[in-house]
């Protein structure tokens, strides 16, 4: 069995010995608390067993567990110039035993880790913010490694509507206004569907990234959320560009984001 409500007290313990007043870690434990509720949704839209339902819940909840060590040591969320937090979740979790505390039936292993380098990690913690899934999942491990991928990417577009540019991009909010987009990024968006972060050049470019997440959600229920809260629309109208080009190819992008949409409707 598990205990959801045991493993939320668990999950309120351990972020309390981080500063709740530091802007980072408050907006990280928020999201982990969304993304914890929206996994549950996804889980009950797909008509899953009351167990599956709890545990995408309960990896909602761990999903992120790397980031406070992350915010502590590096004080930032960028991993390529930190830790991959993924993986050291995964290490926190399974190396450091801190699993134990949630009291997870050990036959939950089987689905929500296995051996890998030598080491118990967890397959949809791991897959959470990677490209892409890897191959050769079990059934159970590539359903929540969906099912996290989709809750986490869904709160992403919430937090980039509700927060300050300065704080999702980087950049202020005038910088963002005569930015520019990268011919390669536009190309990756509109004919691979995927962004090569390591090729981001401009703000822009970042902008572009995350209005390619809509090509990489699995279920119909998430891309229903979308265009009910109108992300894609809002995210873009909160950009605004000045820049005459960059206003043009953004609402080429978006068009193409939105008829995607309507595809998987």
């Amino acid at each position: 069995m598990i205990d959801i409500n045991n493993s939320k007290r668990v999950f309120k313990e351990y972020v309390s010995n981080y500063n709740l007043q530091d802007g980072k870690i408050a907006l990280k434990v928020a999201h982990i608390l969304r993304v914890s509720e929206l996994s549950k949704k996804i889980a009950t839209s797909l008509n899953l067993s009351e167990e599956d339902i709890k545990l995408a819940e309960l990896i909602g909840l761990l999903h992120d567990i790397g980031r406070f060590e992350q915010v502590r040591k590096y004080n930032t969320f960028i991993d390529k110039i930190s830790i991959n937090h993924g993986e050291y979740g995964a290490k926190i979790l399974f190396e450091d035993n801190l699993i134990e505390k949630f009291n997870v039936d050990e036959k939950y292993y089987k689905i929500e880790v296995k051996n890998y380098t030598e080491n118990l990690k967890s397959e949809a913690i791991l897959n959470h913010n990677r490209s892409k899934i890897e191959d050769n999942l079990t059934e159970q491990e590539l359903l929540h490694s969906k099912i996290i991928r989709d809750a986490d990417k869904l709160d992403c577009f919430y937090v980039l509507l509700t927060d300050d540019i300065k704080n999702t991009y980087g950049c202020s909010a005038e910088d963002m206004q005569n930015e520019t987009f990268s011919n390669e990024i536009i190309r990756e968006f509109k004919e691979d569907h995927m962004i090569d972060y390591k090729k981001r050049a401009t703000y822009g470019d970042i902008w572009i990234s995350h209005m390619a997440y809509v090509f990489d959600f699995y279920y119909k229920s998430s891309y229903i959320v979308i265009k009910e809260k109108d992300y894609l629309n809002k995210l873009t109208q909160k950009m605004n560009f000045k820049n005459p080009q960059t206003i043009q190819m953004a609402q080429e992008l978006l068009q193409i984001a939105n008829d995607y949409i309507k595809s998987k409707i």
